[in-house]
């Protein structure tokens, strides 16, 4: 006889046959959190008609590679096994043996797992903890086990194998796939097969691990950045200046007094592409380094196998080919493999399928007992890889492992390359308008220059020696070179870079974890979202949030923000029986919160034990979070979540203080489960029940009571439910369910012995449920969902105050879908709601046409999802899409931004994210949409500062170059170093850290053939630059005048008077700048650009230290910066005329944006916004057939006509072509009968707008029928006129509901 441990009610085993001794494995209380994955739903879901899925998966594995494989001493080669599980193929398992034959090709056993021949390594040894007291996981379930860590076996003392003489040893262990072991000295290829070892197994079928993705090194980071084309263009200017500076400096006679600082430009230069190079390499590399600290963490687990008879848990990159993996509820399962046996395990594989059912698993043996034809849909024996446990214990045989996994080949194939943001190109194309415009200048310059040399030369005059020729030639080419250096926006790069830098700081402080740099300025301006349901807009997790207790107290959860969740007071359908008299007077309203002031104590304690007793939930601490949580199915847990919010007995003292006779376990053909215990000091013995409202309220003949103001006549007072109760009680139900609520009823009834009178049980523990269920008298009713996330509302209304269409992808049933879409504000006026299976269904042009009406996708696939985004992107739409599972790879890649959840999502998903949302908080998508505003912002600032200070210095250097008789510049070298420096670093730092704010959202996105430069940006470019110019050229040639100074006979006095004047110039320019920074903090026509200045002290703090450095090189500067002490006037001057920046910014500001628009399109400076229109005049009421037959015709028109009918722009689409003239009746008749044909071919009806066959009067809104029925549907307060009706009409349902 085996002896057998006892189990505890929260533990569970599995075992199949054996012939000597039973092994007894205990399990930790192992959390089995709610089904996330893709919004899936598990048994005890609200659940919709089943509709097989189709998902994205990785390409299917190609058997010929197989070919060079030496699989010596295996019977199998390893993508022949992956082709197993993808697609699913039972037939090539029953060709390769069954089981059994594919256990002996592997030469592994069914129960004792790989043994001593192949575990030989000690390097591939698992070792368990030392402590053995790892037990199961936590949230997200990645580190299901901690990774080995102690002694070999050491970790499994509890694991013993009793015999029937009492005495402990190994069992001797006999199935299918064990192949005893004098038949294996017969075989000597299956002995062969055996005696593998680990290096057989990792060179034959390769290791659990994916090849690191080779990171780049900070030097090829760098040097990838310096592939930038600004950088480049700046680069080609540095040598270029440098080395004409060295040559002025050392190459050239120059004045007495005059220091060699003509290099310094190059220099400087060099110096700014260092810091733009470092900065922004060093940012990414830490990224990279980052997220991969974070998926090394995440990879961190350990996995149950059995090796030598004995469970070990070993680290998930040890697992090899053969090994027997141990599952339990919550576990991630780490590679692909055949289902051995077990106890009610199912998986949830939306994650890696986008399958929303849990998917039973049930051995090869019970798969090949099932009738042919009538297999279960949701039943199989395949184990794929990123698919979680939800429920049950068992075992598999591993068969894939890595990249030849179903997820290893995923995360391979999503590898690749970001494309570039619309800024970067949008940059780029501004950097090669610079060369282009900065060369043409440059030129112009020298060849003016040039002209004038030469008739200098005819002329000769000045008279020069041959020597003074050349270098006069040489100042000519280092002038216009300087002119091109001048133009190129040397800050343009590092205020990018720094925008970037600050703005991922940020984010990460509130949760997001950027990967990819650019995909924060892309976020700016994305205009539509895609998001999932589970988890993202919802807490997944399950919660009470309305109940009625007896049948009048209809309590809400936070009833103030949900008054549309109770029903107390309405009339049910019938007219009032007399003014102010309801149908169902005594039903009250009130708050979840008030719950105990109204319950009597007798009645709390009653319901708090109908819940903590009745349950097999338990509470858990999280293993990542530290924090209690309930552990259990989503139901019961949402039931001790509410008895403890209301601040009731605890549920586990109440659990083991009740002495318990009798369970009833859950059964998916009664939809309830009890449990019957005996009532202390002998007051008989009392049954307890849940389940489904509509089946157990039909079993109570009694209510309790529960007043309004608390008084009761007895402890425990009921009512015998009447008509008028029963008909309260429908309508609650009704209600509820109609808000997609899960309604539980709890119940209870009394007896006064056990078994029951007139019951007829062999044993008091097996009392029939038919018996027990009757007479009972109802507690109350819960309406239980997964309720939205604090702030969701106030997100979605954010996106769309900022332009942003939010549309929910959700693979579950749509009535749920369609209530949380309308609880958070996506479903709104003119939306459509439809199912994946009816969208995939849809030819393009139609998905074309429903693509931007529609709102929530139901019961979709990973495949309509990448659908969607491909065709909203092909729209000319910036999507941003969210996705936990691995088969969200795909979308998420497909997605200009993608967001994967940093909780629950997957390695894959998070692999081809750009963005890691850290709390899986929709809100934080918002959060990047407004630094991603912050950094556009901050790089049009910058533009906006600078584009008019490089305007302005180019200007005054070509005609200062021009009008010196000695080709010299308003400013010196210097000089223009010190203003790039004011105009690029500094300003690219203070103007790249302003802070993001909320009132970004106020405008609506930009499209991505949108112009970087708007009209008000262009408005203060000019107006600015305008000034500079002419304040800079009237202070140049008319200082002297404007400050009193004459010409003097004293050379060195007018050489002061020079210089003073030229101090003056440096002055005015410098303030200039340092006030239009100010000026540049506001893009838009509101004034006050001092707006959030006192919260970005990067401006304050740098402004006054150009204003210091200013003020320091006036006084120390000297003879460095060819300056020289000046008066209050000439300061009061500079200050004032660079004052003037502000005001004339306001100024600029009140100019109509209208004709100053008109004006630059007019010059070509900004294309012309109106585009073909998208839309014929008169939509017709003909399907796509005809559509079909009119291109064909055209294509004849085309070839027949003139080249500019053929023309691509004139004939853009066919939906512009101009309203026809009428066609006469006779070519019309002609055209009937292929018309008539082709529709109905198409499968075109046609509809009446009214009769019987119309009895919604063609208004799909009014179905909700239609949602069961694979049609769309409308939202109800469309307006009727709205062209949705007409255009959608035939995919809807127009039935409407009883």
């Amino acid at each position: 006889m085996n002896t057998l441990a006892p189990v505890s009610p929260t533990q569970s085993h599995f075992d199949t046959r054996s012939d000597a001794g039973t092994t007894i494995r205990e399990h930790s209380p192992s959390r089995l959190k709610s089904n996330k994955g893709k919004d899936s739903m598990s048994e005890d879901n609200v659940g919709g008609p089943d509709e097989e899925k189709e998902s994205e998966r990785p390409a299917a594995p190609d058997v010929t590679l197989d070919e060079d494989i030496d699989a010596t001493p295996f019977k199998f080669k390893p993508f022949q096994l992956a082709s197993l599980v993808d697609p699913k193929n039972l037939p090539a398992l029953t060709e390769m043996g069954g089981v059994t034959g594919l256990l002996r090709g592997l030469g592994t056993h069914r129960k004792r797992g790989l043994t001593d021949h192949a575990a030989v390594s000690d390097a591939d040894l698992s070792q368990g903890p030392g402590d053995g007291s790892t037990t199961g996981a936590g949230e997200g379930v990645s580190h299901r086990h901690e990774p080995s860590g102690g002694g070999r076996l050491g970790a499994v003392p509890d694991i013993k194998v009793i015999g029937d003489d009492g005495k402990e040893g190994e069992a001797e262990m006999s199935d299918e796939g064990h192949v005893p072991e004098d038949n294996l000295k017969e075989d000597a290829d299956y002995r062969a097969v055996y005696a593998a070892t680990m290096e057989d197994r990792h060179r034959v079928f390769g290791e659990n691990v994916l090849p690191t993705r080779k990171t780049k090194s900070l030097l090829q980071l760098m040097w990838l950045a310096l592939k930038d084309k600004v950088l480049v263009l700046l680069s080609i200017a540095a040598v270029v200046s440098l080395a004409l500076g060295f040559f002025q400096d050392f190459g050239t006679p120059r004045p007495d007094g005059e220091p060699p600082v003509d290099w310094v430009e190059g220099v400087a230069i060099i110096v700014a592409i260092m810091i733009v190079v470092m900065v922004g390499s060093l940012n990414d590399y830490q990224k990279e380094r980052q997220f991969q600290s974070l998926n090394e963490k995440k990879e961190e687990r350990g996995v149950k196998i059995i090796r030598n008879g004995v469970e070990q848990i070993i680290d998930i990159h040890k697992v090899v080919v053969g090994d027997i993996a141990l599952l339990e509820p919550g576990e991630i399962v780490p590679c692909d493999g055949v289902f051995l046996s077990g106890h009610n395990v199912k998986c949830d594989e939306s994650g890696a399928t986008g399958e929303s059912d849990a998917i039973r698993k049930i051995s090869y043996e019970d798969c090949m007992r099932q009738p042919k034809g009538h297999e279960h849909a949701h039943t199989d024996c395949f184990m794929i890889s990123g698919s979680k446990v939800l429920e049950g214990y068992g075992s598999y045989v591993v068969i894939a492992v890595g990249t030849k996994s179903f997820n290893g080949r995923i995360m391979m194939a999503l590898r690749g390359d970001a494309e570039n943001t619309p800024l970067q190109l949008k940059l780029n194309d501004l950097a090669e308008l610079i060369a282009k415009l900065g060369s043409a200048a440059g030129l112009i310059l020298f060849t003016a220059l040039m002209i004038r040399f030469f008739v200098q030369l005819g002329t000769n005059e000045p008279p020069r020696t041959s020597n003074e020729k050349g270098i006069a030639f040489v100042q000519i080419l280092i002038i216009s070179v300087t002119l091109i250096v001048v133009a190129v926006p040397e800050g343009l790069p590092l205020a990018v870079t720094l925008a970037l830098a600050f703005a991922t700081k940020r984010m990460t402080k509130e949760r997001l974890l950027v990967r990819v740099l650019g995909s924060c300025e892309t976020m700016a301006n994305a205009s539509v979202v895609c998001t999932d349901k589970t988890g993202t807009l919802t807490q997944n997790e399950m919660s009470v949030v309305a109940g009625s207790i007896g049948i009048h107290c209809k309590f809400v959860h936070d009833l103030a923000a949900n008054k549309a969740r109770t029903n107390a007071g309405e009339e049910a359908g019938v007219k009032p029986r007399a003014e102010g008299v309801r149908k169902h007077a005594e039903d009250f309203s009130i708050d979840q919160t008030e719950l105990n002031g109204v319950l009597s104590p007798q009645l709390k304690q009653l319901m708090n034990s109908a819940i903590a007793i009745n349950s097999t939930a338990f509470e858990d601490r999280d293993q990542e979070t530290g924090e209690l949580v309930f552990v259990g199915s989503k139901t019961e847990t949402a039931l001790l979540k509410f008895a403890k919010e209301n601040g009731w007995d605890d549920w586990k003292k109440t659990r083991e203080s009740a002495d318990i006779v009798q369970m009833i376990p859950f059964s998916s053909e009664r939809k309830a489960m009890g449990v019957v215990v005996r009532l202390p000091h002998g007051a008989g013995y009392r049954l307890y029940m849940k389940g489904a409202s509509e089946i157990l309220t039909r079993l109570c003949t009694e209510h309790v009571v529960v007043k309004k103001d608390g008084g009761y006549e007895s402890e425990l007072e009921a009512r015998d439910i009447d008509e008028l109760a029963k008909d309260n009680i429908s309508r609650t139900i009704i209600f509820y369910a109609n808000q997609t609520l899960r309604t539980i009823a709890l119940c209870y009834r009394d007896f006064d012995v056990w078994p029951p009178r007139g019951c007829e049980a062999a044993i008091e523990d097996e009392v029939p449920y038919d018996v027990l269920a009757q007479n009972m008298t109802l507690i109350g009713i819960t309406g239980i969902e997964d309720p939205l996330r604090p702030g969701v509302r106030e997100a979605v209304a954010n996106c769309h105050k900022a332009g942003v269409t939010v549309k929910m992808c959700t693979g579950d049933n749509v009535l749920t879908a369609r209530s949380i879409a309308l609880q958070c504000g996506i479903y709104t006026p003119g939306g459509i709601i439809m199912e994946g299976p009816v969208f995939r269904q849809l030819s393009p042009q139609e998905r074309l046409e429903i693509v931007p009406r529609l709102q929530v996708l139901a019961r979709s696939s990973p495949e309509d999802k990448k659908i969607l985004v491909e065709q909203l992107r092909s729209l000319g739409e910036i999507v941003g899409v969210t996705g936990d599972g691995t088969n969200d790879g795909p979308a998420l890649k497909t997605a200009d931004v993608g967001f994967s959840m940093g909780i629950a999502g997957t390695e894959v998903a998070k692999e081809a994210s750009d963005i890691i949302l850290m709390d899986d908080n929709f809100s934080s998508i918002v959060k990047a949409i407004i630094w991603g505003r912050a950094v556009n912002d901050a790089v049009r600032k910058f533009l906006q500062f600078q584009i008019s200070t490089n305007i302005t210095a180019v200007i005054i250097t070509f005609v200062s170059a021009v009008a010196s008789a000695s080709e010299e510049s308003v400013l010196s070298a210097v000089q223009l170093l010190w203003i790039n420096i004011i105009m690029d670093t500094f300003a690219a730092l203070a103007l790249a850290t302003d802070p993001a704010s909320y009132k970004s959202l106020e405008r609506k996105p930009e499209k991505k053939n949108a112009q970087l430069f708007t009209v008000d940006m262009y408005k203060q470019i000019f107006g600015q630059s305008a000034y500079q110019t002419i304040i800079t050229l009237i202070f140049h040639f008319l200082g002297a005048k404007i400050l009193g100074f004459h010409h003097e006979n004293d050379s060195n006095l007018q050489k002061q008077h020079d210089k003073i004047v030229q101090t003056l110039v440096f002055n005015i320019f410098v303030f200039a700048q340092v006030f239009n920074s100010v000026n540049s903090r506001r893009l838009d026509n509101k004034l006050n650009i001092f707006e959030g200045i006192l919260n970005n002290y990067y401006f304050m703090g740098i402004t006054l230290i150009e204003i210091g450095v200013q003020i320091l090189i006036v006084f120390v500067g000297g003879a460095a910066f060819q300056v020289t002490h000046i008066g209050g006037r000439e300061w009061g001057i500079s200050l004032a005329l660079g004052f003037v920046s502000i005001p004339l910014g306001a100024l600029l500001r009140f100019v109509p944006n209208a004709p100053v628009h008109r004006f630059f399109i007019w010059v070509r400076l900004m294309r012309n916004p109106e585009e073909l229109p998208v839309e014929r005049p008169n939509s017709t009421e003909w399907n796509s057939a005809i559509e079909l037959v009119r291109d064909n015709l055209a294509t004849f028109a085309n070839l027949r006509g003139g080249r500019m009918r053929a023309s691509s722009y004139v004939d853009r689409s066919r939906k512009a072509h101009p309203e026809q003239g009428p066609v006469a009746l006779s070519s019309l008749m002609t055209m009937v009968p292929s018309l008539i044909a082709s529709s109905i071919g198409a499968g075109w009806a046609p509809q009446s707008p009214s009769g019987l066959s119309d009895p919604a009067h063609f208004d799909p809104s009014k179905s909700s029928a239609a949602l069961w029925e694979n049609k769309i549907q409308i939202h109800p307060d469309t307006k009727p006129d709205d062209p949705v009706y007409k255009k959608f009409a035939k995919y809807a349902k127009t039935e409407q509901m009883a």
